[in-house]
């Protein structure tokens, strides 16, 4: 195949995306019917520097095909795709237009010393938080922590491995008690304690809400809110965690530690 024939095959390919994407966004009742509404909401998910992040990691043979939304919020939206060797992948889209998104950032944000020189306007935010998450993800999957396995990054688009089966998401602990819940229990806080000790982050958002059970195994996610052991609220946010922890498995009857116990677990590295 000549340059040129691979240069119209690769620009085909951008225009059957770019379509795709807006034929799946409709198609998963993401949009609402008045048109004016409508194409805001488009252009707020796909607007044309997030276009261009997507036709880079096509074009990089990181993304082949994207598939459909599994899941929707205020903050981001988490595609089902594929990679060029039919490996599953989310791809997750961070909206750069929510005020309320930005406001939720600052107390994260404030006091994380890699966000010391990131200018405050919501684009830059939202692209630095971001590269947060793929490196949050990083140092945790790098120790042993169970999460998706990041993948790439770029301005608001990060791909991480699936954690699911053919496009269906792994449930979440909130949705589905697991099978053994006092080995899970004692798995997180195995976790928690590598995620602080060696990674040397707070996950700051932990609950039953972001722990996906795949194959008996507690899964861990949106990480990105981790704030590394220097941020001034650290310690407060891992208490936070460990409060959810017990909450949740006490209504299991799981035998759980005091908050105070887990702490010292955590932090100390006893087993």
């Amino acid at each position: 195949m000549t340059k040129e024939e691979k240069r119209l095959r690769l620009k085909r390919k951008r225009k059957q995306l770019e379509h795709k994407l807006r034929a799946v966004e409709k198609r998963d009742k993401i949009l609402i019917k008045d048109f004016s509404s409508e194409r805001a909401v488009m252009e707020e998910v796909f607007d044309r520097y997030t276009l261009m992040s997507i036709y880079d990691f096509l074009n990089k043979r990181i993304i082949d095909e994207i598939y459909g939304v599994v899941k929707a919020g205020k903050e981001a939206r988490i595609y089902w795709g594929r990679d060029p060797e039919g490996k599953e992948l989310a791809i997750k889209i961070y909206l750069t237009t929510s005020a309320e998104f930005k406001k939720g950032m600052f107390p994260y944000v404030d006091g994380d010393p890699r966000f010391a020189h990131v200018r405050r306007d919501t684009r830059s935010l939202v692209y630095a938080w971001a590269q947060k998450e793929f490196k949050n993800l990083q140092r945790a999957h790098e120790v042993g922590v169970k999460v998706p396995r990041p993948i790439a990054v770029d301005n608001n688009v990060l791909i991480m491995e699936f954690i699911g089966k053919n496009g269906v998401s792994a449930p979440l602990m909130k949705e589905i008690p697991p099978k053994n819940p006092k080995r899970v229990y004692r798995q997180l806080l195995t976790h928690l304690r590598r995620l602080y000790r060696k990674a040397r982050l707070v996950h700051a958002d932990l609950s039953e809400y972001n722990i996906m059970i795949w194959n008996d195994q507690p899964v861990l996610f949106d990480i990105s809110q981790g704030v590394p052991l220097e941020h001034p609220m650290a310690n407060q946010f891992l208490r936070r965690d460990l409060e959810n922890l017990h909450r949740y498995f006490k209504k299991l009857d799981v035998d759980v530690l005091s908050v105070e116990e887990m702490y010292e677990r955590v932090t100390s590295g006893r087993s």
